[in-house]
């Protein structure tokens, strides 16, 4: 990819209105589906997380935007924060930290790091089609490996496997897991919800491959969408192959719609179907989730998976059970220095 051929917008100040850091450079690149790259420097890498709702304390965002264009995304109204629309300038308006590598390292090296859980994947892909180019997920990992940081990976796409060498490095210190995201199996509504995303029976090979290495990896059912993807043939499809490939986990969430989403999902719904308006403006009228009963009923299609047994598996128990012994030795009180006095 001869990305510097692409025009480039160089100068001082910011490249976005809403945007307050540095700008390194701006350009498009018309193979990439005419996306605008906005490269900037960033302040800081790692985001502390509000409350405590919430399993993890830390993330990581490289990206802002994200080209996968999925039609339920909620991190689409964050764009709004740069005075661009949570529609098409989501998903053509790709903002890359550049930076973020280094900030990440320079923050998880300090004396006063805890090596809490850090979670990446949280927002935006970040195993979106930027990164493909950027290559910005392996010095993280680097970083994360050195300091022994747990992490957490979250994606729809299944190039993580190019960084599995690297999360094998990261089991063999540190708990990491890799999970994938797969709302459906339906190839029209694949189509019609993630246009730009990669099959999602390619995630569950990933799912297979990560568990083979020992690095523990779960799938995501999300989000389930009344009347589109939440029939009890297809969900159970996904629950089963995610079985097969060893998945440590199978989740399911049902699709909320915040302000700025929501716009953009029932403006796709109007067009591809106008049968389930009424029901949605129903179910989300002044409000960002489903009622209670529809999210019992979207939590029941989800069995939990039985966990396999398969010999292709067991390398991650004897990673989980070699970090325990470490850490066990690690927490053991030093042995008095026997002394001549």
């Amino acid at each position: 990819m001869r990305w510097d051929s692409q025009r480039v917008e160089r100068g001082q100040g910011r490249s976005l209105p809403g945007l307050d850091v540095e700008r390194v450079r701006t350009f498009d690149a018309p193979e990439a589906l005419g996306i605008n790259f906005h490269e900037v420097r960033a302040k800081s890498g790692l985001n502390k997380v509000p409350g405590t709702y919430l399993p993890f304390n830390w993330t990581i965002n490289a990206y802002r935007g994200c080209a996968h264009a999925c039609q339920f995304c909620f991190a689409r109204n964050t764009h709004t924060y740069l005075d661009l629309n949570a529609g098409r300038d989501f998903e053509r308006e790709i903002v890359v930290k550049v930076n973020v590598p280094e900030l990440v390292r320079a923050e998880i090296s300090r004396a006063t790091w805890k090596r809490e859980l850090v979670a990446i994947g949280t927002n935006t892909d970040p195993y979106q089609w930027a990164e493909g180019r950027y290559r910005l997920m392996p010095p993280i990992l680097e970083a994360l490996r050195d300091t022994r940081t747990p992490v957490s990976v979250l994606s729809k796409s299944p190039l993580p496997l190019r960084d599995l060498d690297l999360y094998r490095e990261l089991a063999e210190v540190v708990d990491v897991s890799v999970n994938f995201s797969v709302p459906t199996l339906d190839e029209k509504v694949w189509r019609e919800t993630e246009p730009h995303t990669p099959h999602p029976r390619k995630r569950l090979e990933a799912v297979a491959r990560f568990n083979e290495a020992g690095i523990p990896s779960g799938v995501l059912v999300a989000p389930l969408m009344p009347g589109i993807n939440d029939s009890p043939e297809l969900v159970e499809e996904i629950v089963s192959l995610a079985e097969e490939a060893g998945a440590t986990f199978v989740n399911g969430i049902a699709l909320h719609l915040r302000p700025g989403v929501k716009e953009v999902f029932m403006s796709w719904l109007s067009a591809a179907r106008p049968d389930l308006v009424p029901r949605y403006e129903d179910l989300y009228r002044d409000r960002a989730y489903a009622p209670n009963a529809e999210r019992n009923r979207i939590a029941g299609l989800i069995r939990a998976p039985n966990r396999s047994r398969d010999p292709r598996y067991r390398r991650r128990d004897e990673l989980a059970e070699r970090r325990r012994a470490r850490a066990k030795q690690n927490e053991a009180p030093e042995a008095a220095q026997t002394t001549l006095f």
